[in-house]
């Protein structure tokens, strides 16, 4: 069978359409307001209550230890759900990392709020452990030492992110996973500059199981 050169390039035009559209895909899906439906489900809205925010946190305080854990739950698997969708259909691995960033970034700006959504801590932990799981278990074990030390899950939060980026390039070796560690642990950080303010005035809320 002879291939010509036109062949080619339409073929691979058609393979980049399709890994642009899985990575959209996979924006919508880490757009889902996980914690907004779970309250509304409560009859609560959550940007209302606490401290607004649409992340596990705020939804343990607010509306409970399980809806809390639901959404957390349901927040992670935004991130794993896509990223181990494409890892299956063997797609390079930039367009893996492309598709965990979409995730992301869907939840931290959904289009279905107005591009207003949660810190992404959640969704993040999702995706790494499809990208580098001993990494997530490195960073959580940081997230659960800060948290066991000082009672902020802010400041654990924002530790373990800052973290995620050495130990990814220590174990896995490869860019694309470290570049996007980098950015993602940089969003975190800054979503959360209000708890930094609020951590530097001895007014941040401490966790409470």
């Amino acid at each position: 069978m002879v291939y010509h050169a036109g062949d080619v390039i339409h073929a691979a035009e058609c393979a980049v359409v399709k890994e642009i559209l899985l990575v959209a895909v996979a924006y919508l899906v880490g757009a889902i307001p996980t914690g907004l439906l779970l309250g509304k489900a409560m009859g609560v809205d959550i940007r209302a209550s606490g401290s607004g925010n649409i992340g596990a946190t705020n939804a343990y305080r607010t509306l409970g230890k399980k809806v809390g854990i639901l959404t957390l739950a349901g927040d992670c698997l935004k991130g794993i759900v896509p990223v181990l969708a494409l890892k299956l259909m063997g797609v390079p691995d930039l367009w893996v990392v492309l598709g965990g960033l979409a995730a992301f970034l869907g939840h931290v700006y959904t289009v279905f709020l107005g591009f207003k959504g949660g810190k992404g801590v959640a969704t993040a932990l999702g995706v790494f452990l499809v990208i580098s799981p001993l990494a997530v278990l490195c960073s959580l074990m940081v997230f659960l030492l800060v948290v066991w030390k000082w009672r902020y899950v802010s400041l654990g939060s924002i530790t373990a992110a800052a973290a995620m980026p050495l130990f990814v390039i220590l174990i896995e070796h490869k860019s694309f996973p470290t570049l996007l560690a980098i950015i993602v642990a940089s969003i975190i950080v800054q979503k959360h500059r209000e708890n930094i303010e609020r951590l530097k005035a001895g007014t941040e809320s401490k966790f409470k199981a």
